[in-house]
């Protein structure tokens, strides 16, 4: 009996410090500043003329409440919190039910966020499920609450939802998805609107109608059981298909998302902006987005691309400031929101190659230096064999020189030159380039086995395009906060790391890839682009199985292209022309206005005319020019 009287005044004790702590929490954040709902979040996104190319969450896209339907309304509160207005900014049951699974789970597996507690989180960068971060949500909802009525946060919660296909608000939504107001939506409208938040992605009608629909009936079953619908309307719902709009008024170009996704990625990076921006009320992000090389990208990929499985990932760069300009995760954002770019890592095959002759040269090797191109078997001390192929298995059963060897992308050639050379000699050549990812020294390396991200990939050839200097590739160039004060500017920061001697000798034979010239047992790879091209490029191309790609450049441009199935499905040869037809018909329409622009020639580099595969002396109407470093010349 003691016991029990004992445990009931402890727990009257407990409830009573709770509801005292609780009650100094609400006024302490009554007495505090405020937060401005109406600029929470936003975030306006400029190209590099200033220009403004997406606007979020912003007081230009601002609804309110009165001018939203009451359809979309009643859907989005019955599906999110249908306690909203009576509860002073949490569902406590929910709460402890959610806490009770986390605790015995040991980490954070479920949430029993109302509406104040998802606006709070719409208001931030991040989404970071930590014990910190819940904390602190807790404290800006009371805050929240006690500030505002619950139509203002009703209403500042409907325009900061993201609805999937970079649409941000009702307003935005409303207009992407149907081409309406949100006043003008239709009860099933309003109802697939509200559907969209629990999974943007999955559940936007643009990318996944079907799932759209299926989520959108169980909105529809959220209202029903709250006696928003009755059982008539509710069973006569979606029987029809539901015509959608899927066009926004400020741009319309369908890769965009994949840009402007990449400075997002970018943005949670930079140690000089706040993860909230709650009182600084938003950001304008100054990009390098040049809307000429979008458009020019987008197109030939439109152009030039098959209506099947096969996706595409690009990136074009400026290469002596680092500046992308230019970038494209997929094919179609509407169809497929993952970006290849930043997210994906694949096998890159013979594109390594340049950064391997480039180390060869550095050896001792020249453009003119021979191994015998044939077919062979490399047996190791452990008796491990391997036994390269050369595409359509063309060999010269013959000594060929480098030059050639690039040309053709002879791979045992490759082979025979990174084991010679030894097999760390590629690795730490990549690291110097930049490449962040840790390769294996290993015979394949040569052939580019190892999978690697675009974005990281394109950073190391950027080093090649630029004259030899390591610099990071980027996409933000500034970031001001709504009233103007800057919060970062980006710092260009260069080191010379490649002999500029070599890697002009690097970039001629990089050239002879579409070389008429080398026309011989075998063709040079890019021969079929040679008639697109009206200015001087460093060329390589690259496949596997699976993956087809293009990379190349010039003192104005560096792009990159890939093309493959995200479930590394073998992919049709025919493919190997259309990603080369992507990469010429993007960069000649970049550059069209621009002269043609070459790296300028040292001054203790020699040419000499050479047999372009056996690298023997000929006269100057009959050979090719090959580049030497004075001194070396065969």
């Amino acid at each position: 009996m003691k016991r029990l009287k004992l445990l009931f005044k402890t727990s009257i004790f407990v409830l009573i410090s709770c509801i005292v702590c609780l009650s100094a929490l609400y006024v302490y954040a009554y007495l505090s500043d405020g937060i401005d709902i109406k600029t929470s979040n936003s975030f306006y996104i400029y190209d590099n003329k200033n220009e403004i190319v997406y606007q979020g969450s912003g007081n230009n896209e601002w609804v309110n409440l009165e001018d939203v339907s009451d359809y979309f309304l009643d859907a989005i509160i019955s599906t999110e919190d249908k306690y909203f207005y009576k509860h002073i900014g949490f569902d406590y049951l929910r709460i402890a039910k959610s806490l009770y699974t986390n605790l015995k789970n040991g980490y954070i597996t479920q949430g029993g966020s109302t509406i104040s507690q998802q606006y709070v989180k719409n208001m931030y960068l991040d989404f970071d499920q930590t014990w910190e971060r819940k904390i602190q949500e807790a404290f800006l909802t009371i805050k929240l609450e006690t500030h505002y009525t619950k139509d203002d946060i009703l209403e500042g919660y409907i325009n900061t939802i993201n609805f999937g296909q970079g649409c941000y608000g009702v307003s935005e939504a409303s207009k992407y998805y149907f081409n309406k107001k949100p006043n003008e939506l239709s009860l099933e409208e309003a109802i697939i609107l509200a559907g969209i938040p629990k999974s943007p992605n999955n559940y936007n009608p643009i990318s996944n109608y079907d799932k759209s629909i299926d989520r959108a009936k169980i909105v529809a079953q959220s209202m029903l059981n709250n006696e928003k619908i009755d059982i008539k309307t509710y069973n006569t719902l979606f029987e029809d298909e539901i015509i959608l709009h899927g066009k926004r008024d400020l741009n319309n170009l369908q890769t965009l998302m994949y840009y402007q996704d990449a400075v997002m990625d970018e943005l949670k990076t930079l140690d000089n902006v706040p993860n909230s921006l709650i009182e600084s009320g938003g950001l304008k992000i100054y990009t390098n987005l040049d809307i000429k090389a979008q458009t020019a990208l987008e197109n030939s990929i439109i152009n030039n691309m098959q209506d099947d499985e096969v996706q595409v990932a690009s990136v074009i760069i400026e290469p002596d400031s680092g500046k992308i300009i230019a970038l494209t995760g997929g094919k179609d954002y509407k169809v497929s929101q993952f970006n290849r770019v930043t997210k994906s890592k694949r096998q890159v095959g013979s594109t390594i190659k340049p950064f391997l002759y480039y180390t060869a040269l550095e050896n001792n090797m020249t453009s003119a230096s021979t191994f015998i191109s044939e077919k062979t078997d490399f047996v190791f001390s452990n008796n491990q064999t391997y036994s390269p192929t050369n595409y359509a298995n063309k060999y010269a059963n013959t000594d060929i020189t480098m030059a050639a060897a690039l040309a053709y992308s002879d791979n045992v050639y490759a082979v025979k030159t990174h084991l010679f050379l030894g097999e760390d000699k590629l690795v730490n050549m990549m690291k110097l380039v930049g490449l962040e990812e840790e390769l294996e020294e290993i015979p394949s390396l040569a052939l580019g086995s190892k999978e690697i991200n675009m974005l990281d990939y394109a950073n190391a050839y950027n080093t090649l395009a630029n004259g030899g200097y390591n610099q990071d590739t980027y996409l933000i160039e500034k970031i001001e906060d709504l009233q103007g004060n800057i919060l970062y500017k980006h710092k260009q920061k260069r080191e010379l790391v490649l002999n500029t001697n070599y890697l002009y000798i690097l970039n001629e034979m990089m050239s002879n890839t579409y070389n008429t010239d080398f026309i011989s047992y075998n063709s040079p790879t890019a021969l079929s682009i040679k008639n697109k091209l009206t200015k001087k490029y460093a060329i390589k191309s690259g496949s596997t199985d699976n993956d087809y790609w293009l990379v190349g450049y010039n003192p104005d441009l560096l792009m990159m292209v890939w093309t493959g199935e995200d479930n590394n499905k073998e992919v049709e040869s025919n493919y190997s022309k259309i990603t080369k037809n992507i990469w010429a018909d993007t960069v000649e329409n970049v550059l069209i206005d621009k002269e043609n622009n070459w790296y300028q020639k040292p001054q203790n580099i020699e040419a000499v005319y050479l047999d372009p595969v056996s690298g023997n002396y000929v006269d100057d109407t009959s050979g090719t020019l090959f580049y030497f470093l004075k001194g070396t010349e065969p």
